[in-house]
């Protein structure tokens, strides 16, 4: 397959994000930065936030896990669709009531302005990492194979700062108003790079849309429902009560993925939003996990032993399936990479400017002021990417990037208790008991498994949820709240 081949869709590609940004950012002001103008159509929304949810690092994991893990993702899945309802009947009906532009106003409002800036701050801890290390993964990915098959050795550095450059060029003016718009082309381009996948490697094993179906269905690793040993990471029960309160967390609670849904014109169709997408997100991860039993078949008929995260890149771009699929596993992975990156870099704005400079105005001054930390977040990005390669370590990456997912229990706790309860906290304490709970959740992680045998996998993050709910409670008092929780 050749490189020049790649590089020209993928300048393609990019020149099609300009344009777009171009368009959708005339006239743009920080209203239209943070939320855009509340004018967002709910289906473009909608559709969009699949390729947010489903990242380079999910775009190329999700098809190699059925070896380990056959299906039982899907009992996590099912677990995301009871979160969403909760994040469409709870926490949106909040939001809008208080016309919130960052949802960690609430925390002040509520709890007092040590809890608000905790909550702002493990936000942007937790996106600062988990967008470096997808960034950086492309990155890889362009720097270690695209530029070489051309002829050309670019320093790393340089790969990165023309990856996030490329980010901050089209979203540095119309910011949300764009990315909703640009998360739709990006969503396209990983939904169909998994499907020209999907019949490429179909057609290799020479199966028919008939027979297709029924080879999945027939594969060990298609199994969905584990119900046997209470004690595998893999049990039901498990799987789902984690799903459930990962989307919670990991949406509802983050700034990154609700700015979308407040951008919306009203709540009614916000909700139609996360309805539809929760919806299209079951299908698109069967497509995946689909696609990863297909390969892995065709990996053993081939005789390709890469397995796990090497499975779907070695076949897309080392066999005879054809320019196209390597062609569309590239645009796809950066797809999937940036949809995630672009929104997480204009959230990661937004929170520092509402939550720590504490912008409210919207004239000149404030947005020469917001395009500067725009430009600060992504040179930040680009610095925690470079440390990541200094690192040079794929299991200590792995780690770090894991205690991102640790960050989003806390501010679990934090809402459970504000939504919950009518008690008020010593704030100034609120940062040490969100701070010590993940420490201690690793901890009862690892006596677990040593101890008992037993796994704790995705369902940290109810259990750091809990430890930081109860420790509000140790410092709470019983006061009246600055404002009532949900009734």
């Amino acid at each position: 397959m050749s490189g020049s081949i790649i590089i020209a869709a993928i300048v393609l590609y990019f020149l099609t994000l300009i344009v777009i940004a171009r368009l959708t950012s005339k006239g743009a002001n920080n209203d239209s930065f943070f939320l855009g103008n509340r004018k967002s159509p709910w289906y473009i929304v909608a559709f969009g936030m699949i390729g947010a949810s489903l990242s380079g690092v999910t775009f190329v994991s999700v098809p190699g896990w059925v070896d380990g893990s056959q299906f039982s993702y899907m009992q996590m899945v099912l677990g995301y669709l009871a979160g969403y309802l909760v994040i469409g009947t709870v926490l949106l009906p909040l939001y809008y009531r208080l016309q919130l532009t960052s949802i960690y106003t609430y925390l002040k409002d509520r709890l007092g302005i040590g809890s608000y800036k905790t909550g702002a701050a493990f936000f942007l801890l937790s996106r600062i990492i988990g967008a470096s290390f997808r960034l950086y993964l492309v990155a890889l990915v362009l720097n270690d194979f695209v530029f070489p098959s051309v002829g050309l050795q670019v320093p790393f550095v340089v790969t990165v700062a023309l990856t996030i450059g490329l980010i901050w060029l089209y979203t540095n003016k119309g910011g949300i108003k764009t990315i909703i718009w640009t998360d739709t082309l990006q969503t396209a381009f990983m939904l169909v790079a998994a499907i020209i996948a999907f019949v490429g490697v179909m057609n290799a094993l020479d199966l028919e849309w008939g027979q297709v179906w029924e080879a999945i269905a027939a594969d060990d690793r298609s199994r969905v429902f584990f119900f046997d040993d209470a004690s595998s990471g893999k049990y039901f029960f498990k799987r789902f009560i984690a799903g459930a309160f990962i989307a919670i967390a990991m949406t509802g609670l983050d700034q990154d993925m609700m700015q979308k849904n407040l951008s919306c014109r009203n709540l009614r169709d916000a909700q139609k939003n996360m309805f539809w997408f929760s919806i299209i997100l079951v299908f698109v991860n069967l497509l995946f996990l689909g696609l990863g039993v297909l390969l892995y078949q065709y990996a053993q008929a081939a005789g390709i032993e890469a397995l796990g995260d090497n499975l779907f890149p070695a076949i897309a771009l080392g066999s005879a399936l054809g320019p196209a699929v390597g062609v569309f596993f590239i645009l796809g992975l950066v797809a999937a990479a940036y949809s995630s990156a672009d929104s997480a870099l204009t959230a990661l704005t937004t929170s520092f400017c509402v939550d720590i400079l504490g912008m409210s105005e919207d004239n000149e001054r404030a947005s020469a002021l917001r395009k500067r930390v725009h430009l600060g977040m992504s040179l930040a990005l680009l610095l925690v990417i470079m440390i990541f390669r200094f690192i040079d370590n794929p299991s200590v990456i792995s780690q770090v990037f894991s205690v991102a997912g640790y960050t989003y229990g806390p501010l679990l706790g934090l809402y459970a208790f504000s939504l919950f309860t009518r008690r008020g906290v010593r704030d100034q304490l609120v940062p040490i008991v969100a701070v010590l709970s993940p420490f201690i959740g690793y901890g009862i992680k690892e006596m677990a498994l040593k101890y008992w045998q037993f796994e704790i996998s995705f369902e940290l993050l109810l259990i750091n949820g809990l430890i930081t709910f109860l420790g509000l409670l140790l410092i709470s008092h019983s006061a009246n709240a600055k404002s009532a929780p949900v009734q």
